[in-house]
């Protein structure tokens, strides 16, 4: 599979946090960044200590809830982890819970992140339940996710390299994932090729002009440092309006 970002791309994308990713991508995406690409729901970030992950979407839909499944396809496990395996990392598995808003299982605990660890696979978003978390974390496996719970109950596989929604966003297999304690942000494709260097800009705008003015205080009066802020701010919406043909956030 061919890609338009490097493993080291990915590593530097990595370095930031998901907010700062949300500034690049909203000025190269012809989505509305109000609305579309990030978690419409809230998510916990079950291992914050763990910093950002990054990777490519590998999508499955569960519902531990109804034991009919595994019973119609008892083969499921083993195909999934065909397809989980087949796509090159680094992935991050989505998983839809068909059970929502209810509970009843986690698809997540000690054995089954230590083998999607094995597969290539850095962490999870989940809008159903995870369990072990010491253990999951022990294996630097990451998870967003509703919450916790004791059991597995009938979790399978339901369908999996399809569209999924989760925390009320779509996402397709194969998008660019980036999450962290803030929520995540599922990259259009067609927006990936250029996200690396949005991200960068908008990071550097930011600190050259209104962090600069805003920390460069010291016995200043506050007329003087309105003044400065106003000036910065023009100045951050220039550079940006002048790279992408948006003004930015300010």
């Amino acid at each position: 599979m061919e890609r338009e970002l490097t493993y080291a791309d990915l590593l530097e994308l990595k370095r930031w946090n998901t907010p700062t990713i949300y500034n690049g991508w909203e000025q190269i995406t012809t989505h509305d960044s109000a609305h579309n690409g990030f978690n419409m729901e809230p998510v916990t970030d079950f291992m914050a200590q763990m910093g950002p992950m990054i990777g490519y979407a590998v999508t499955v839909a569960i519902q531990p809830g109804n034991p009919d499944h595994a019973r119609k396809n008892p083969e499921a496990w083993l195909r999934y982890r065909e397809y989980v395996a087949s796509i090159p990392g680094p992935k991050i598995v989505i998983v839809q819970d068909l059970d929502k808003p209810n509970l009843y299982g986690a698809f997540w605990g000690e054995v089954n992140s230590n083998i999607h660890k094995a597969l290539g696979c850095v962490g999870t978003i989940t809008d159903g339940g995870i369990r072990d978390l010491d253990e999951m974390t022990n294996a630097g496996f990451k998870a967003l996710a509703r919450g916790l719970c004791v059991g597995h109950a009938y979790s399978c596989p339901v369908r999996w390299n399809c569209e999924v929604e989760v925390f009320g966003t779509k996402i397709q297999a194969g998008q660019l994932i980036h999450a962290d304690k803030h929520g995540f942000l599922a990259i259009p494709n067609e927006d990936t090729g250029k996200l690396l260097e949005a991200a960068r800009f908008m990071d550097s705008n930011e600190c050259k002009n209104m962090i600069h003015v805003a920390r460069n205080t010291h016995g200043r009066s506050f007329s003087d440092i309105l003044n400065a802020i106003n000036v910065a701010s023009s100045e951050f919406g220039k550079a940006a309006n002048q790279k992408f043909g948006k003004k930015g956030e300010w």
